[in-house]
């Protein structure tokens, strides 16, 4: 693919009534001369590598031609069932191969596709249907009873099994004739993200959103390649890398910076229904995976397996992650597991389509506190929170020191919100998404992550970002996890509460984490409230962890900072 860029040209913003081709009016730089045809990708590689494995879920594999073809067939039965071009078609499904030609089915004919979290209840399933105006759902066999009970606003249901095989038989065996030719504007997906209501809200995504998002990453990888030896991908078709995909496909990070960028490339996605650490050093060794990653946590729970040494893991080349604040010495652990592998840290949220910037190889092991440099195609912008204005411009303090809510702009940025203009309005201004993440910017243009803004803490008068905490917390050799909440306090607001879980063998005293933190940070930072916790903490399906619920589980209990010591369980 051609690296070039071309000059500025427009984007539009999504209307109330969510148009598949929206006017366009923002600026934007564009990669050159690629496609924006995300259904066109999977044949391009099916005609290339037809007898590659394309995917493995336990022992089942499946071809690139096969899962080409099977896709395309899904794509032609939806259409007999009243799926028509633009019509938003919702799937839920743990990770499992039909998913995966589900996305592409949807891709292919022009259908938007609706991820929905494989948790969801009916009641859950029913919202995110109605509110999409979903014209059918593609459900596997153990959700049958949640779709049952939901209100699906009249669309069809399609559910995997005997019903899915049989539509795909009916559709016609060649599965020919279904592929069209999109245009880069054109509505490919809702991925729904979190409201400020309360109430989830989709995410506008484009064609030509994920496949910014794919050139980003070929561009990132062939980089990294010529500066540190490592390649996480093959574009070659010399060689078949393989994936570990641990993470949801119904988040966007699984979607388009694993799925879509793998099968691009014509590499082997090995899948797991939901992430185990033990059965992740098995399929390293079984699969000869090359990359695994997820949320930080993940890799140091593999690195932390008791059965770590027992493996063969020397297939890994690189190991890579985001979604979360990662230690800075989750690096060191890396390069002493795996001293021929490449870590690599990224940033980047569902309204840019997964990847805002990374942060690899010898930058990464530089600059271990830092997600990296926004990738190709991207501007960035650190704005005050007093900053009234729609763009950033030249009254904007500007400096390594100056600290603000991080603004990004790019093709692979969405157009807004499903059907929320007020909401749209508050998060884009002229191109230009508004994060909701405290950030600076080095001298180099490398982002640090200094916090979530609703998870800053006020602590009488002196803003402390937990991302630092936590970062400090992470240095301790004991502390395998950890989260830094709000805690309620009449005089100064708020208080510190930190929430532990201990590595296997370990203890540490409270007043010990205590120290160890006051030694790096200021004492306003240092926490007031530990709880010590055996089980993991409590993640969303993207691995984030979910603060606001450890905080009403845990606010006003009896604190762990009156005990001398703990062990951790076995």
């Amino acid at each position: 693919m051609d690296a070039t860029m071309a000059t500025d040209r427009t984007h539009g913003m999504v209307s109330a009534a969510c148009p598949r081709r929206p006017p366009r009016t923002t600026a934007y730089r564009p990669w050159f001369d690629t496609s924006v045809n995300v259904g066109r990708l999977l044949t391009n590689t099916a005609r290339r590598v037809p007898e590659r494995t394309a995917v493995t879920w336990g022992d089942q594999s499946i071809t690139y031609a096969e899962f080409d073809r099977r896709a395309t067939a899904l794509a032609r039965g939806l259409a007999g069932l009243g799926v028509g071009r633009g019509d938003r078609v919702g799937v839920f499904m743990r990770n499992r191969p039909e998913l995966l030609e589900s996305m592409f089915a949807c891709f292919k004919a022009g259908y938007c596709l609706v991820p929905l979290n494989s948790r969801f209840t009916s009641d859950e399933v029913g919202y995110h249907m109605v509110d999409s105006g979903a014209a059918a759902i593609i459900a596997e066999e153990v959700g049958e009873a949640v779709v049952a009970g939901a209100d699906l606003g009249g669309a069809a249901t399609v559910v995997t099994g005997d019903g899915y095989e049989d539509l795909l038989a009916r559709s016609g065996g060649d599965g020919a004739g279904v592929e069209i030719d999109v245009d880069g504007d054109d509505l490919a997906w809702l991925f729904y993200t979190s409201g400020t209501t309360g109430r989830p809200k989709g995410a506008v995504g484009t064609h030509r959103n994920i496949c910014t998002n794919l050139m980003n990453l070929f561009f990132i990888n062939t980089r990294g390649q010529m500066r540190f030896g490592s390649s996480l991908a093959d574009t070659t078709g010399k060689t078949q890398p393989a994936y570990l995909l641990s993470v949801p496909l119904f988040h966007a990070t699984g979607c388009h910076a694993v799925m879509v960028t793998n099968l691009a490339a014509g590499g082997k996605i090995v899948m797991m229904h939901h992430f185990d650490p033990e059965r992740a050093l098995e399929l390293i060794e079984r699969e000869r995976i090359a990359t695994f990653g997820g949320v930080p946590a993940m890799v140091m729970q593999v690195l932390d397996s008791p059965n770590f040494s027992k493996h063969d893991t020397s297939s890994i080349r690189g190991v890579s992650y985001g979604g979360a604040p990662a230690p800075p010495d989750l690096v060191r652990r890396i390069r002493a597991a795996w001293p021929i592998g490449q870590p690599s840290n990224g940033y980047g949220l569902t309204e840019t389509s997964s990847v805002t910037s990374m942060n690899s190889g010898g930058d990464y092991i530089a600059r271990p506190e830092s997600v990296g440099p926004p990738v190709p195609v991207t501007d960035v912008a650190i704005v005050p929170e007093d900053f009234t204005g729609d763009e950033p411009d030249d009254t904007i303090p500007r400096g390594p020191d100056v600290r603000g809510e991080l603004w990004i702009k790019g093709p692979q940025v969405v157009r807004g919100y499903w059907h929320r203009p007020d909401e749209t309005a508050q998060t884009f201004t002229k191109g230009w998404l508004h994060s909701g993440d405290v950030a600076r910017l080095d001298e180099d243009n490398f982002i640090y992550i200094v916090d979530r803004a609703k998870d800053m803490i006020i602590r009488g008068g002196e803003n402390v970002y937990s991302v630092q905490v936590e970062a400090a917390l992470f240095e301790h050799p004991a502390v395998a996890d950890c989260a830094v909440i709000g805690v309620p306090e009449p005089t100064l607001g708020e208080e510190v509460g930190a929430v532990i879980v201990l590595r296997p063998g370990f203890k540490v005293a409270a007043d010990e984490l205590s120290k160890h933190v006051k030694e790096r940070l200021a004492g306003f930072m240092v926490p007031t409230h530990i709880w010590f916790r055996e089980e993991p903490l409590p993640r969303n399906a993207a691995g984030k962890v979910l603060k606001r619920e450890l905080r009403d589980e845990l606010v006003g209990t009896p604190t762990a900072q009156s005990k001398t010591d703990l062990e951790s369980p076995a």
